[in-house]
């Protein structure tokens, strides 16, 4: 399965098996909305987290904040309490903490651009691209560790990082494709390509994916 011309077709076959399935990344997608703030917040907090916990502690922190003002109001320890126990958390307060004077440069809104969205605390290329796109509907390629493992197990790239692979897919993957590979290749790893103990048996696509061949 090393063809690009086979990505759509694969795809199709992915998106139709995990549709319905209950992943956590679709009650994170819903929680998130497309308010830019909503997403910008939710995304920050996501990294390298699971979905459901960072899905909870949106709603906590959320029950006290609307804006980048109500930010302003809490404290890093007060923040540290809501979202705990996301990953890094201590590191995330900060980041949000921050967040509010970062906006300020932009009206206090979030900016709709990869360059000035570089510029907040705790942005980098997958948090961005995924704000361009769900935020904003922009055509940009959100790569994790999903999409990242699940390319490169198909043979469509070669990559060592998820910048590289953001790079190789934006070569070869339709633009019909851009914002909808994030969701559907995390669902699908989250409930069948796993990466540990997958659910072979289940996949669409067993029989065109090179490792499923080589057992």
């Amino acid at each position: 399965m090393n063809e690009t011309k086979d990505i759509e077709t694969i795809l199709n076959k992915v998106a139709q098996k995990v549709e319905g399935k209950g992943a956590p990344v679709d009650d994170f997608e819903r929680l998130q909305t497309t308010e830019p703030f909503r997403v910008l917040v939710a995304t920050i907090l996501s990294a390298r987290t699971k979905d459901e916990v960072t899905s909870a502690a949106v709603k906590r922190l959320f029950s006290k904040i609307k804006g980048p003002e109500d930010l302003e109001k809490l404290s890093t320890e007060e923040l540290e309490r809501l979202i705990y126990p996301v990953g890094f958390f201590r590191n995330k307060a900060r980041f949000l903490a921050a967040l509010p004077r970062a906006l300020k440069a932009f009206g206090y809104k979030v900016p709709d651009n990869l360059h000035d969205l570089l510029k907040i605390p705790g942005v980098g290329r997958k948090t961005a691209n995924l704000v361009l796109s769900r935020a904003f509907g922009k055509k940009a390629i959100c790569v994790d560790t999903h999409v990242h493992r699940i390319m490169n197990m198909w043979g469509f790239v070669k990559t060592r990082t998820p910048e590289e692979t953001e790079r190789a897919l934006e070569k070869i993957l339709p633009k019909g494709w851009w914002s909808r590979i994030n969701p559907v290749l995390v669902a699908f790893g989250q409930t069948i390509c796993k990466p540990v103990a997958p659910r072979c048996k289940e996949c669409p696509v067993k029989r065109e994916c090179p490792k499923f061949r080589s057992r």
